[in-house]
């Protein structure tokens, strides 16, 4: 009797650790999930920029696109330092949604200060640094991959959204 307990205990415990093994995904399924997706990403991208188009016609803005998707218009041009990758930046700023509710801005918070090109700001942020000068007073237009993306910043930003950043180089250090 122990050796019928010990071989059904056995035959229990191989059964119980086999596991059933998931169908292999091919080259040409996994080939077209990205095409898909990359279709996706285009028809988004396309659809944040015809939001941003009308966003410049209601606001009768004159706007420059970069090849990255900012968009963006340099309101007074100051005279100071030129930015640049490495440099020390600090920023007056507001920042707000399409729809005009402002979620963050330097009268609150305080002014930001960051090294262009280090990151742990938006990317559209440093991309339009990179256009300006020391005393410069700028409006950018960020669609969500320029800026917090999908998930936004999980308090104020909601996931994919469109930023408007109002803002003025103070400094540079280089």
């Amino acid at each position: 009797m122990n050796k019928e307990v010990l071989l059904i205990v056995a035959v229990f415990f191989l059964l119980s650790c086999s596991r059933k093994q998931e169908p292999a995904i091919s080259e040409a399924e996994i080939r077209e999930t990205e095409e898909a997706l990359i279709g996706v990403n285009r028809l988004l991208i396309q659809k944040d920029k015809e939001k941003i188009v009308e966003y410049q016609k209601q606001h009768q803005l004159t706007l420059q696109e970069t090849s990255s998707g900012l968009w963006y218009a340099v309101n007074f041009k100051g005279t100071g330092y030129k930015a640049a990758a490495g440099n020390l930046v600090t920023l007056a700023y507001e920042v707000s949604l399409l729809d005009g509710t402002t979620c963050y801005d330097s009268d609150s918070l305080g002014l930001k200060q960051f090294v262009v090109g280090k990151g742990g700001v938006e990317s559209g942020l440093e991309e339009g640094v990179l256009l300006l000068n020391e005393g410069s007073k700028a409006l950018f237009i960020m669609p969500p991959h320029l800026a917090h993306g999908v998930p936004g910043d999980g308090n104020r930003i909601p996931a994919r959204a469109i930023l408007v950043y109002q803002v003025e180089l103070i400094k540079v250090e280089p």
